[in-house]
């Protein structure tokens, strides 16, 4: 059975993608065998949800005779004897400040127990696979790292579709795009004196995503051009119609804005920090996120320097290509059926 609850949710983060093209391609694989189990609109989020899913769940399962539940979304039923879940990261372990106190108190203490339970445990990245065995204390034998991907929506060929972006969102001007929730780990505000400098040579800096009150709030951004939730639609196009994607996170379990933009044929700039590195290899630009003024001369770089750009489109549309949805819920499908 797949524990779709946060599939529910109006708008999509990793979290929520991860869920949504998962569950999907395991349904199309084998229809019989995996069934997917959703909650009302009311209980996507919150107590609502969380009592949905521990609650509810386990019964719904039961009803089918489910050989186990996959959880894709960091949280599993713990009365649930037989879970295989995936935990995308150990960020509110190693960054508590960042959550607000309800947030961390339930995943520090009911979503690591469900983990530390669960029959198998999937993370996205051998850095998230470090960080889990070392702060959540998982045994190593049943972590299975297997990592996301990029749907075909995301490519280089539709100029139409960047200007159809570009036009509905208000955009007249040149940018550089960075995608990320309102959520201080996201380090947005090393951005600041990057939008001030990239103004001055009539460039915006454009920020997508939106808050949710799990995380702790950032201050105030200025320079920043805040475009608030970007639906699905629009996605595409507006990595294809900016001159750079940059994302300056202090952690990350994966990366997928990053590959999402170099699909797209746009130049990343992305933090030498946590699973970026791995995730990104030599296909973009990596800078110390603590520096605003090195993360200000890689952008200008990308932006400036058409030799290096090119370089980052043809490198980055290869290293997109080999993280496939389709990769990523054959080797899921690979662990349940081996279960």
């Amino acid at each position: 059975m797949l524990n779709c609850r946060v599939a529910a949710r109006p708008t999509i983060t990793g979290v929520e993608r991860w869920t949504l093209e998962v569950s999907q391609r395991l349904r199309a694989l084998d229809p019989e065998r995996y069934l997917i189990a959703k909650p009302p609109a009311w209980a996507h989020s919150g107590p609502a949800g969380h009592a949905w899913e521990q609650f509810a769940l386990p019964c719904f399962a039961a009803f089918h005779r489910a050989s186990a539940i996959f959880s894709p979304a960091n949280l599993a039923p713990i009365a649930w004897p037989r879970n295989v879940i995936v935990v995308h990261d150990a960020a509110v372990l190693r960054m508590p400040d960042a959550y607000s106190r309800a947030y961390r108190t339930w995943h520090r203490r009911l979503g690591v127990e469900a983990a530390r339970r669960a029959r198998a445990v999937v993370t996205v990245s051998e850095f998230s696979r470090r960080e889990l065995v070392e702060l959540g204390g998982l045994d190593p034998r049943r972590l299975t790292v297997i990592g996301g991907g990029v749907d075909a929506r995301f490519s280089d060929g539709d100029d139409d579709d960047a200007h159809r972006a570009a036009a509905a969102l208000g955009l007249h001007r040149p940018y550089v795009l960075t995608i990320a929730t309102d959520d201080a780990r996201k380090n947005l505000d090393a951005l600041v004196p990057c939008a001030a400098a990239l103004a001055h040579r009539g460039i915006e800096l454009v920020w997508a995503g939106d808050s949710r009150p799990q995380f702790a709030r950032t201050r105030p951004l200025t320079g920043l051009r805040a475009l608030g939730y970007v639906s699905d639609e629009r996605l595409p196009g507006l990595y294809r119609g900016a001159e750079a994607f940059v994302l300056p996170s202090r952690y990350e379990g994966f990366g997928l804005t990053c590959l999402e933009a170099m699909a797209c044929g746009t130049p990343v700039i992305a933090a030498n920090r946590a699973a970026l590195p791995e995730v990104c290899g030599d296909a973009a630009l990596l800078i110390d996120p603590a520096d605003p003024s090195a993360i200000t001369r890689a952008v200008l770089a990308a932006c400036e320097d058409r030799s290096r750009a090119a370089q980052l489109r043809v490198a980055g549309i290869a290293r997109a290509r080999q993280y496939t949805w389709e990769r990523t819920a054959a080797a899921c499908d690979a662990l349940l059926r081996a279960l």
